[in-house]
Order: structure tokens, then sequence, then C-alpha cells
């Protein structure tokens, strides 16, 4: 337990953090991939290069600093990061060389204000959250290996058949390749694979949701095409789309996240999705059909155009087999949809659905797509009365959804 002078020194620099927090990330990351370049490989350029990942530990610092007294306030967004930090295969030896760089970047960054007291209060305060992190990855690290088919850090796994699922999206199914057995993991968990990409001369990861239900015998992820081909956000999907076909082999970690189908319940389920979001949804729908048929689902989904959605008929075929379950598909450009592809044209309006009596009171929600599209579909969640633990949410991305 840190002592109080230590908490109260950590606490007081808390709203200076909320301000300029993100200068201090900025200067920490630049700091420690020009050290340790050999982190870089851990890290999502696409996310550094447009601020996101600075951004998010830029709030998550402020936020430790300001909830020092109970960081137990912060339970489910440690949660979260153990679980990404999990699929990159973060280690406890990483978390020196973070703290160094940290810690150095405070007085950098805050000068005469980074006073020695509160650098060594900091020193504490980063220990005990490395402490928290890594006890809480071990036990995922465990749970990894211990179960059937589990492993931790990289296996590699072969790609044994590829198919176009619309204009820019393709699904890959990984098998392992050495010929092992796969672990059964939660529907709407995410893996992580890593490939190295040529303009970066280095090895990147990307986290993609699995888009099938566990026990196939395969590990499905379906992968948008982005618009922009040089822009290093696109560079791993655009570079699995050009150069990985059936046979091909790919690096991945197993399964994870915090985002799945609760299985302990026999609530109604609203699965609400917008765009390549469809794919845990898909996966939920999937796992419902094959192990609860009987429980109600409403699969409400938003597309662009008919041109770009995916996996519209497997949603309506698997719904035929629930007879208490329905669709709602819309798309923002209804030219050229087929008859019966969507069952209206705009947005997506859960107001309406509910005032037509389309939205079960009762039931869990599970939200996924583009971030304004999940904070609109929270809002109006949340004012049609749904209790917010009965809202779940799986966000692109590391800074989660802002609102």
């Amino acid at each position: 337990m840190l002592d109080q002078t230590t908490r109260d020194l950590v606490r007081g620099t808390a709203p200076v953090l909320q301000q300029h927090g993100e200068a201090l990330t900025s200067h920490f990351y630049a700091r420690m991939l020009s050290h340790n370049p050999e982190l870089r490989e851990h890290f999502n350029q696409g996310h550094q290069r447009k601020g996101d990942q600075q951004q998010a530990l830029a709030a998550a610092v402020a936020a430790y600093a300001l909830h020092i007294d109970n960081p137990g306030v912060l339970m489910p967004v440690l949660e979260r990061i153990a679980a990404r930090h999990v699929s990159l295969n973060i280690r406890q030896e990483h978390y020196a060389i973070v703290g160094r760089h940290l810690l150095a970047s405070l007085g950098e960054v805050l000068g005469d204000a980074a006073t020695p007291e509160l650098v060594q209060a900091w020193a504490a305060a980063y220990g005990q959250l490395a402490d928290i992190l890594i006890g809480m990855e071990q036990k995922l690290y465990n749970q990894s290996a211990a179960i059937e088919g589990g492993w931790t850090g990289w296996r590699s796994f072969r790609i044994e058949r590829r198919e176009a699922e619309s204009a820019e999206v393709s699904s890959f199914y990984l098998c392992p390749a050495d010929g092992g057995p796969l672990p059964l993991w939660r529907p709407g968990q995410f893996l992580t694979l890593r490939v190295i990409v040529p303009e970066l001369g280095y090895r990147q990861p990307r986290q993609y949701t699995l888009s099938d239900a566990p026990g196939k015998g395969y590990l499905r992820i379906s992968v948008t095409r982005e618009a922009r081909p040089g822009d290093v956000p696109g560079m791993v999907s655009n570079h699995l789309h050009d150069h990985f076909q059936a046979g091909d082999v790919l690096e991945v970690s197993p399964p994870q996240g915090d985002f799945f189908l609760h299985e302990d319940r026999d609530t109604p389920v609203l699965l609400i999705s917008g765009g390549i979001g469809i794919t845990p949804m898909l996966a939920m729908l999937e796992h419902l059909r094959a192990t609860a048929p009987q429980r109600p689902v409403r699969f409400l989904h938003a597309a662009r155009s008919a041109a770009v959605q995916v996996f519209g008929p497997r949603v309506r075929e698997l719904l035929a087999d629930m007879p208490r379950s329905s669709a709602w598909i819309v798309h923002e450009d209804g030219q050229g949809s087929p008859a019966g592809s969507c069952e209206a044209v705009g947005r997506l309006d859960l107001a309406a659905l509910h005032a037509q009596g389309l939205l079960p009171a009762d039931a869990d929600a599970y939200v996924c797509g583009p971030q304004g599209f999940m904070l609109t579909q929270i809002q109006a969640l949340r004012a049609l009365g749904y209790a917010p633990e009965r809202i779940h949410v799986e966000a692109f991305g590391t800074g989660g959804v802002k609102e």
C-alpha cells in the first residue's frame, strides 16, 4: 500500500495530467521506442501515428492519479488493458523498461515541477500499478496455457482457405500449423496476429474479432481492405488482402477480450452492429443457433450499402432456425439493394424500433462498430431505459468509446 504522502503527491498531478497528459505520453512513446526500438513490434504503429495510443495512455494515467486512493475503481479498465497486453505478448520484464522511460519523461516534460519527491511518488505508484497488471496478466497466461488446445505467446497458423465476403471484406480460415487442437473461446472475443510489414521493415500486430463460433476446428477472421493503401492504419489489413492466400502461415496469439456473449442467463439478446462490427455479432449468433436456439435475438445491423454489406444471407439463414428471433438490417444508401436484403433505408433508429415493440426491454444489448455509431446507439439504449450493466460494448482501436 502507498503511504498518504505518496498518494497525495500523485493525486495532485491529476489536473495537470488531464490537461497536458498527451504531451507527456507522446514524449514517453517517442523516447521509449527510440531507446528500445525492439518494442516497436509490440505497438500498433498506425495507432501511434494517429495519436490513439498516446490519448488512451494519457487518459489512463490521469484516471490512475485521480483514483490513487482506490485503484480498484479502475478494475474494468485494467482487465481490458491486461487482455490486450496478453494478446500482444507483453511480459513482466517489459514493465521495467516502460517505468524507466515514463519516469524520465515525467522529468523531461514537467521540468522543475517534477521534484525528486514527485518522481519518487510516481515511481512507487507505477510499481503498484505494474504489480496489479502483472498479476492479472499472469493469470490470463496461466489460463491460456492450462486449457485443452491452449498456448501462450505466438503460434504458427496456416490459412486453410480464404473467401471474399464483399467488395471490401475477405475471411481467412486459420488452422494450427502444428496440427494440434484449438481451445474453446467465447463468442465476441478477438485474436491478435502479426506479420512483417515491408513498408516498416518489422513485424506489426493487429487484432481482429473472431467472426465464427468456437468448436469448428478453425479460427476465422474477416478483414476489411482499407481505402487508403499507403496509410499505416491499413497496412496490415491491406497486406493480408494483397499477399496472403491459402497455404500461407501467420503468427497468432490466443483469443482474448472481455466483450463476449453472456451464457449464464437466458435474457433476450440485442445484437447491434455497424459495418465490420458485425463480426462479433455473427459469432454470437452462430453460437446461439447451435446452443440456445430458443433464446430471443434481435439482430440489428447498419451498412453503408448493399455492395459492402457482409454476412446478410448467413444471418437470415441462422435466424430461420430460431423461431423467437428476427433481423433488422438497414442500408444508408438503398440504391441497388436487392429485394429482401434490408428492412429499411437510412440510419438505424432504436427509438423507432422500440416504438414498434421490436426491442425487448429486458434484453442484454451488445454493441460494436465505428465510434460515432456506437456512441449514438449507447445513448439511445440509455434513453430507452436499458441499465448500464445490460449494455456491453466493444470498441475498435485503443481509445474506447468517448462520451
